[in-house]
């Protein structure tokens, strides 16, 4: 047999195996991190041949719909309570949660030159009129835009300015679509709307540079301040495996590929700060 028909008959094979133990994953991801597990997603399907079946929206959204008995399979959380407390009853499986990533807030615009490296814009009574937050009950990172506000003296004054957005995914579109002046969202979504991600690629390593200096050249767009952590606590991500995905392989799979070496520089990629996993 030729080297050529050879290696035809080897993919022919591996395809045929990745066939037959192909599955699907039904995956609740929160709104933060649709856009990295759209990438995560393709490179998960070529590896293992399961497919992703995907809904985004608000972490505590998800937990009331799988409560109520949604069939989801996989929930990718913006925070790591209510994974734990999904276990503790009864709707997840103990012992699959797992931090992917930790989040990193940030004020964005999409005025350049809006957003200064303080964030000293939200001290300014005439520079905007609307400022966007996910909603803090059901989004974690709307949670964590309070906590800032607070820290700096100014959740009683910038009330009246809040379009409080049903997903953090809203509340970037209201800034986007210039509803709001500002919002304060996910890093991750500033860098995913940027640059191709061949350009935004960091230049080496796991403690490659996020900012500016990850993308010579190729700034995101709009202006955003990075949001000090000791302004909120640390948003912690964490995935669990629900019960109606508990004898699905393919779901016990994407678990344990959010793990993954690949997986993880995909995560940093996108501005997570890494889980030391």
């Amino acid at each position: 047999m030729s080297r050529i028909r050879l290696a035809l008959l080897v993919a022919s094979l591996t395809f045929t195996a990745l066939a037959a133990r192909a599955g699907e994953v039904a995956v609740a991801v929160a709104a933060n991190f649709a856009v990295p597990l759209a990438r995560l997603s393709a490179d998960f399907t070529a590896a293992t041949g399961h497919v992703l079946k995907v809904s985004s929206g608000a972490t505590g959204k998800f937990y009331t719909q799988v409560v109520s008995g949604a069939p989801f399979e996989v929930l990718i959380a913006a925070d790591d309570e209510t994974p734990r407390k999904l276990i503790a009853e009864n709707h997840a499986v103990a012992g699959t949660n797992v931090t992917y990533a930790i989040g990193r807030l940030v004020l964005w615009s999409a005025q350049p030159g809006f957003v200064d490296a303080q964030g000293a814009v939200l001290g300014s009574s005439s520079a905007f009129r609307h400022l966007a937050i996910a909603n803090p009950k059901v989004a974690p990172y709307g949670a964590a835009a309070l906590q800032v506000l607070r820290a700096r003296g100014l959740a009683d004054a910038l009330a009246p300015r809040l379009v409080t957005a049903e997903s953090i995914a809203q509340a970037y579109q209201f800034a986007v679509t210039g509803n709001a002046e500002l919002a304060f969202v996910a890093l991750s979504q500033v860098i995913g709307a940027g640059p191709s991600q061949a350009d935004r690629r960091p230049l080496g390593g796991a403690k490659a540079p996020v900012g500016p200096a990850a993308w010579p050249g190729k700034p995101p767009m709009g202006s955003y301040w990075m949001v000090p952590q000791s302004l909120y606590g640390e948003i912690k991500q964490d995935a669990v495996l629900l019960k109606p995905g508990e004898k699905n392989s393919a779901a016990v799979a994407l678990l344990t590929y959010l793990k993954s070496a690949p997986a993880q520089q995909l995560i940093r990629d996108f501005g997570y700060a890494a889980p030391g996993l």
